[in-house]
């Protein structure tokens, strides 16, 4: 498996059954949040660094989800490597797979992503994209009316602004939109500010709104490393611990797909970890008779009633013959 022939198809197959489950159920927009995590090492493993921004020694993969949580594409990175380090071989192929869908596409990413070559892929794919933006000079400048501090005694409550502006880097080709944010917390001497390039047209509080919803990004790379355990790769040899990782993510996503497809709505709320504790790893019984197997589970964690309604969920995913 460890071949690059073989590698390859394992770092598309998540794609094609992403695809696949909006065939049948299709969405009206896509929004793909990309962000990297780390892996923590323990031994030799090729490829393994100290990262000083995590503080020991590990991997630093990165990772694509769409909004309901399914892992699009992954790639694991040595641990010493930049955020945003081999992103067109993670966010390129994930792009394309979107071109001939009629629906609307957004982009949403961190400051380590605030790079002209993927505004240009998006803009040039038709994305619209919401980009943290690291703080300069020249950004507070435009912004200093909103720094001085509110006359008068300050409230108990967060104070926001958002306003914006044209802007053009030296690195970039032309002046994009950037939204600024400014919020005056109770008790805090100084605001705190934060910028984001993005080309869309809506109001800057509403472009807020949208980037401040990429920390579910964070909860899915949470659940993959709690779920499904992608964070364990001991391999001596750094393709081996690329393939566990695409393993990984081709059972993240089963379990992702059943989460977000086949809950019902009492328990749509349920966590893939909880998921996986309640209804996949729980103990069973096996009756056996002459004409039937019977499992006896618990009703502790999963109710009678609420085990029906999944596996009839379940069995409505099933593609139905076409009447002659």
């Amino acid at each position: 498996m460890a071949s690059d022939e073989n590698y390859a198809a394992l770092t598309d197959l998540s794609g094609v059954w992403i695809d696949r489950v909006h065939d049948r159920r299709p969405p009206k927009m896509i929004i793909l949040d990309m962000g990297s995590s780390v892996s923590s090492t323990h031994g030799e493993q090729q490829g393994t660094a100290y990262n000083g921004h995590f503080g020991y020694t590990c991997y630093h993969p990165l990772f694509l989800f769409n909004q309901f949580g399914n892992l699009e594409r992954c790639s694991l990175r040595a641990g010493n490597v930049h955020s945003a380090d081999g992103w067109r071989d993670v966010l390129e192929p994930g792009v394309e797979r979107y071109q001939e869908r009629s629906l609307r596409r957004y982009f949403r990413g961190d400051a380590a992503f605030a790079s002209p070559d993927i505004y240009e892929l998006l803009e040039a794919e038709g994305f619209l994209y919401a980009i943290r933006l690291l703080k300069n000079q020249v950004l507070k400048a435009r912004i200093a009316y909103l720094l001085t501090r509110p006359v008068g005694r300050p409230p108990d409550y967060v104070q926001r602004y958002c306003t914006s502006f044209r802007y053009q880097a030296r690195s970039w080709d032309k002046k994009r939109r950037v939204v600024a944010k400014v919020e005056w917390h109770p008790g805090d001497l100084y605001p705190r500010v934060g910028f984001i390039v993005t080309n869309f047209s809506c109001p800057a509080e509403r472009v807020v709104d949208f980037y401040n919803q990429r920390g579910t990004a964070g909860q899915w790379i949470k659940e993959g490393k709690n779920a499904v355990k992608w964070a364990r790769l001991s391999c001596r040899k750094f393709r081996n611990n690329e393939v566990r990782l695409q393993l990984h993510a081709l059972a993240y996503n089963p379990g992702n797909f059943m989460r977000t497809l086949a809950l019902p709505k009492e328990v749509e709320h349920w966590s893939l970890t909880t998921l996986r504790e309640k209804l996949v790893k729980i103990g069973a019984k096996v009756a056996r008779h002459g004409r039937y197997v019977m499992f006896q589970l618990a009703e502790v964690a999963v109710p009678r009633d609420l085990f029906e309604k999944i596996l009839s969920l379940i069995d409505d995913l099933r593609r139905r013959p076409v009447p002659v």
